[in-house]
């Protein structure tokens, strides 16, 4: 008779799924500032140093726990970051770019769908604001960005949603020439303009 392994799982094929399993459950219940690297290892039945092995950062497992088959990071700081001059139209060809891609577009479409349900909210309140976008406009030197890219994110979302959730007309039939040259002008007002 062997004995049966005590203590927390080892690292194995399985693991990585676990960590992330644990990680989407708790950033959904607690929000990304509520949630820590232990309570995900703790729920995932691994060793907190495991957590770091497979991703890094605790914004690298949230990342991660989005499922999404880009970095929303990677692409911003390629295609975003730049002088605040023409921010907006730069910022919005890169998500049209992303958006408009067959191949990345399901899983875009599964992540905006998720925020619908419990917890969502929180995951992109307390998550992909301050860990994605937060960042950029810091990066991109605008001034109060904790003020203006929650601004920037409301626009942002409702072309997304109009877009490519919903495809309503007109704006889902519009070539992105023109969604750019409609929508950029009111990002560029959110990031440099007076704010209210």
């Amino acid at each position: 008779m062997t004995a049966q392994p005590r203590g927390r799982r080892r690292g194995n094929p399985d693991t990585r799924a676990a960590i992330l399993a644990a990680a989407r459950e708790r950033f959904a219940a607690s929000g990304f500032g509520g949630t820590t690297i232990r309570s995900i290892a703790g729920a995932a039945g691994v060793d907190p140093a495991l957590v770091h092995h497979y991703f890094g950062s605790k914004d690298d497992l949230f990342v991660a726990a989005l499922e999404l088959p880009v970095d929303p990071r990677a692409v911003m700081a390629q295609q975003v970051v730049g002088p605040l001059e023409g921010a907006g139209e730069r910022l919005l060809r890169a998500l049209l770019g992303v958006w408009d891609d067959p191949q990345v577009q399901p899983a875009l479409l599964a992540m905006v769908r998720r925020l619908v349900e419990p917890g969502g909210d929180a995951l992109f309140r307390e998550g992909f604001l301050p860990v994605v976008l937060l960042p950029l406009g810091q990066a991109m030197g605008v001034e109060r960005p904790e003020r203006r890219m929650p601004l920037v994110a409301s626009q942002v979302i409702g072309v997304i949603l109009l877009r490519y959730v919903v495809r309503a007309a007109p704006l889902a039939d519009w070539d992105a020439d023109l969604v750019v040259a409609t929508y950029a002008p009111v990002l560029d007002g959110f990031l440099a303009g007076p704010l209210p």
